[in-house]
Formats: structure tokens, C-alpha cells, sequence
């Protein structure tokens, strides 16, 4: 187990450029042109690597215009860096679902698949590279171009019952390319709505499907993820966990997300054992429902806010959370499933699905009273698929709250008499400062 670095880096000095990738499989050199790609490729299906279709592409003789053409045309979670004598391109799928950070300082800009990297080359203000961009990098300079990116439009008149059969063929399809190719996969898998549609239709895309679960003890949640598993007879996993155990890992969890943020790190704990137990199980891939929640109104804030501010001012939150979930989900989570070797896949972060859902009307996501169930359509097609309604009637609670973890951090921060965020703070400098 290790994190994962790619990293490209140009001297301002001189123009000088070095790349750096984790694994020379993802690296081909072009006479004096290396191109990195990281991820993986869902559409155009051709057999061929991300590596090998973005190198066809480059054969043309503008490449920046190739590298434009490949984030409009391929749909996948990828990020690709082209060094040239004296230039970088770098580009970044329109979800972000790989991480990618940039930034400068007075003698070096540089790129990399984590902070940490950015920060041992004395880069002190690390960014997230903004996805569906491509950036051209000089020894002068730096510039980005938007290239495929979410907008924010006004939802077009669609009834619920053709929204929900829509919306399940492109849920078919996005399972089905992400399982494409493999044996056996893991689910991240709760009892609830996300996760028990992805393991039923994994499932149907004759593939072995294999649910994870991980929780503190003596949670409620971990009988409703039984009964759930049973219903759609599928194995399951139950890892369960105590409050030092919280305490043992939580040091990692806050290195790996590189991050002092309580919430991203009380969710970051449980995801780091469902990840740890994926790679001991011998499985490569993980599926997990991320996404789900900001493209279809899951968060109890959305109602709140729908019923204070109104419909308008809920689907721009809604839709900025959309176009932001590589900062405040995707990262951390594809950062902790490197560090121990496993294919993070999330159906739920396609960019057709994200483009689809931001067209919907917002009553198919959310009624206006305060007891709604929220993600309306979702749990619709979910209903024609033939999940029963004790998963598609189930209630959203967040997964910090009902595996425990929340409670616990609570427990650990007050016994070093201190609050959550400054236990966590305190733990993110230090880790720091080792480094």
C-alpha cells in the first residue's frame, strides 16, 4: 500500500520539465513528447487504453486542439499531462473524478495527483486543477480553457414517469461500463437507496458482486444493511469496529485526505475500511454510490433551504455542489482507495447522468414539505427496477451519523479536551510538519 504520485513539474528557470508517473504503465513517450494518463476510459469502447487514444490523438499536428477533442469526446475519470519541450498541457475529466492539483512558487510550476507533492516542492498554495479544463503551461506561465464543464440552465418539462425510465437506462449504462471487464466487485454498500441500486444492477451485469459494509458496533444501521442484502440475495461483508479503532486510524485518514476538515474526515474513517477490506477480500474495484445525494436533492440542508429561500436559490446551491463535488467528496475518497490499491468506480459521477439530472424539474427531486423523502425520482426508478420498498422508501441518513463515527470523534476530541475540529486541525498540522 502507498499513495499513488504522478507528478510534472516545470522549471521557470530554465523550461526544464520533469514528469514523474506512479506506474510507467501509464506513460509513453512520443520522440520527445511524454504523455501521462491516469484513470480509466467508459466511452468510446474501443479495447484500446487511455494511454493509446489519447497518443493517436496527439499524432495530429496541433495538439493542444487534440487534447481539447479527447475531454470533449472520451467519457471517463481521467486526468492526462502532455510534456513537450518547453510546455505542459494537462487536462482533467469534467467530473473530476481523479484528483489533480496545481500550483506555483517563484522557481517551479507543477502538477500532481496529491497536495502532499505540491507541498515538498515548497508550493504553498495548492488548488484543485478545475475539471473538464485543459491548462497550457510555459516557463512564464500558466492559463486554463474550459473545454467540457456543467451549466446552469433552466429544467425542462418532463413527466415523473418518463424522467424514471430515463434515468434507469442511463444508470444501466453507467453500472454496466464500470463494470466492464471484471470478474468480481465490491459495493460500498449501507442498506440504502445508492448503494443497494448500483449492487442490483452490478448484479444484473453478470459480474459477482460482493457488498461491504463497516459500521462501530451495536449500530441500527448494520440490521437494516442485512435485511437489505438479503432482499437483493446478494453476500455481504460485516466489519464492525470500536471506538479506539476510530482513534487508531484516524491519524491515516487525515494524512491521506490532506485535509483539516471534521466532516470530510469522520466520512473519510468508515470509507477507509470498506477500502482496507475491498483489497484484503483480494477485489480491485469498489463501486459506491457518490454523487447521488447533490444530483438528486438528498441532503436534509436542500429542503431547508427550499423551504426558506425557495425552488430558485436550491437548484444553484444544488447545482454548485454538483460542479463542486471533486473538492468536497471525490478526492478524498479516490485518494484513500489508491492508498490501498483499489479501482474507486462511481456511477453516480457520470457526466451524462450530472448533465441529465440538472435539466429535471426540481418536483421530481424534492416536494415542498419538510418530511419529504427527497431524491423522488431516483427512488421511481429505483421502483421499476423492482427494488421493494423498504430500500426505496428508506430514509437518507448520512454515513458519519449512522455507522457511529460521529459520536465517537465527539469522544475522542473530549477526552484530549479539545473540540472535533480542533483535535482534527491539531492532528493535520502535525502530519505536516512530519513531512
Amino acid at each position: 500500500m502507498g499513495t499513488k504520485t504522478n507528478i510534472a513539474v516545470i522549471d521557470k528557470r530554465d523550461g526544464n520539465i520533469i514528469v514523474s508517473p506512479h506506474n510507467e504503465q501509464c506513460c509513453v513517450n512520443l520522440g520527445k513528447t511524454t504523455v501521462l494518463f491516469d484513470g480509466r476510459i467508459y466511452s468510446p469502447i474501443s479495447g484500446a487504453s487511455g494511454t493509446e487514444i489519447i497518443a493517436q490523438k496527439l499524432q495530429q499536428a496541433d495538439r493542444i486542439k487534440a487534447s481539447e477533442d479527447f475531454l470533449k469526446e472520451v467519457e471517463g475519470d481521467y486526468i492526462f499531462i502532455i510534456a513537450e519541450p518547453e510546455r505542459i498541457i494537462a487536462g482533467r475529466d469534467p467530473i473530476g473524478v481523479q484528483p489533480l492539483y496545481y500550483g506555483e512558487n517563484k522557481t517551479v510550476t507543477a502538477l500532481a495527483s496529491n497536495r502532499k507533492a505540491l507541498w515538498n516542492l515548497g508550493i504553498d498554495v495548492v488548488m484543485s486543477f478545475p475539471p473538464g479544463h485543459v491548462m497550457f503551461v510555459s516557463r512564464d506561465n500558466f492559463k486554463f480553457k474550459p473545454v467540457k464543464m456543467l451549466v446552469f440552465s433552466e429544467p425542462k418539462q418532463v413527466t415523473m414517469k418518463k424522467a424514471a425510465e430515463t434515468l434507469q437506462k442511463m444508470l444501466e449504462q453507467a453500472v454496466r461500463r464500470r463494470v466492464s471487464g471484471a470478474k468480481d466487485v465490491a459495493v460500498a454498500f449501507s442498506g440504502g437507496l445508492d448503494s443497494s441500486v448500483i449492487a442490483f444492477l452490478a448484479k444484473k451485469c453478470q459480474v459477482n458482486v460482493h457488498l461491504v459494509h463497516v459500521s462501530l458496533e451495536n449500530q441500527p444501521e448494520t440490521e437494516e444493511a442485512k435485511k437489505a442484502a438479503d432482499t437483493l440475495h446478494l453476500p455481504m461483508q460485516v466489519h464492525l469496529f470500536r471506538e479506539e479503532d476510530v482513534e487508531n486510524i484516524f491519524p491515516k485518514v487525515v494524512e491521506l485526505i490532506e485535509e483539516p476538515n471534521p466532516v470530510k474526515a469522520s466520512i473519510g474513517v468508515p470509507f477507509y475500511w470498506t477500502a482496507e477490506k475491498t483489497a484484503e477480500s483480494g477485489y480491485k474495484a469498489l463501486l459506491a454510490g457518490q454523487g447521488a445525494d447533490e444530483l438528486f436533492g438528498g441532503y436534509q440542508r436542500y429542503i431547508k433551504e427550499y423551504l426558506s429561500d425557495g425552488e430558485e436559490k436550491v437548484r444553484k446551491t444544488m447545482f454548485e455542489d454538483v460542479v463542486r463535488i471533486h473538492e468536497s467528496n471525490l478526492e478524498r475518497d479516490m485518494k484513500i482507495c489508491s492508498f490501498h490499491n483499489v479501482e474507486l468506480r462511481l456511477p453516480f459521477a457520470s457526466y451524462q447522468l450530472a448533465e441529465f439530472t440538472m435539466t429535471l424539474p426540481f418536483g421530481l427531486k424534492i416536494e415542498k414539505h419538510a418530511d419529504t423523502l427527497r431524491k423522488l425520482v431516483l427512488r421511481k426508478a429505483a421502483e421499476n427496477m423492482g427494488l421493494p420498498s423498504s430500500i426505496t422508501e428508506k430514509p437518507k441518513k448520512a454515513v458519519q451519523y449512522a455507522t457511529g463515527i460521529n459520536n465517537a470523534l465527539k469522544k475522542i476530541a473530549k477526552k484530549q479536551k479539545t473540540s472535533v475540529v480542533d483535535y482534527v486541525k491539531k492532528m493535520f498540522l502535525s502530519q505536516i510538519n512530519e513531512n
